[in-house]
């Protein structure tokens, strides 16, 4: 059977990743109740978190689902049993036929490949672009900050430079500016 089709068959209910009786019992090629009384003489293999029944609440909220189609869910008329990843392993061992054998070796590549894709989640590259475009554009910020910084310490030392110039240029100007002479001065005699 395709991964695709098994990971398709497995369902969040509790907060675990979970596999319907009906769907298994289709999967392995018996009927669901026969699959049920299979479990029934073996009920001490699946504790709580291998197997349990949904409630009533559970059935009708996983009934209204709209992500599921209708034809999947009609037909139902008592609450499912669901299978843990660990409840479906088991049932290798009380369903013990060479299809079941290698619809569960299947089962059991769709859990871990789920597992596997929940907690390493496919890099989205749009989003690690976007993340290298973020980090690129706050350095470049930084630069510019800095640049400004140095532009603005070189405006104000050109500044200072400027004005030590002038100040040298009047002080130039004082000194070589022909002094006037003080006290009496002789004229030249007109004839």
């Amino acid at each position: 059977m395709e991964l695709t089709v098994i990971q398709n068959l497995i369902y969040e209910i509790r907060g675990q990743k979970v596999m319907i009786d009906r769907d298994l019992a289709e999967m392995y090629g018996v009927e669901t109740r026969v699959l049920i009384q299979s479990i029934k003489r073996n009920i001490d293999r699946f504790p709580n978190d291998f197997m349990f029944q949904l409630t009533e609440n559970e059935f009708q909220n996983w009934r209204s689902q709209i992500v599921m189609s209708k034809s999947i869910k009609m037909g139902l008329r008592r609450r499912p049993y669901v299978f843990t990843e660990l409840g479906v392993a088991m049932l290798s061992s009380v369903l013990n036929s060479k299809t079941a054998i290698q619809i569960n070796m299947s089962i059991m590549r769709a859990f871990v490949f789920v597992r596997n894709i929940l907690s390493n989640p496919p890099i989205d590259k749009v989003s690690e672009l976007q993340k290298e475009v973020k980090e690129m554009k706050n350095y470049m910020e930084e630069v510019f900050a800095d640049y400004n910084d140095i532009n603005e310490d070189t405006r104000v030392q050109l500044e200072l430079i400027n004005q030590s110039l002038a100040e040298l240029q009047v002080h130039k100007e004082a000194i070589t500016r022909p002094r006037k002479s003080i006290g009496y001065i002789q004229q030249a005699n007109k004839k």
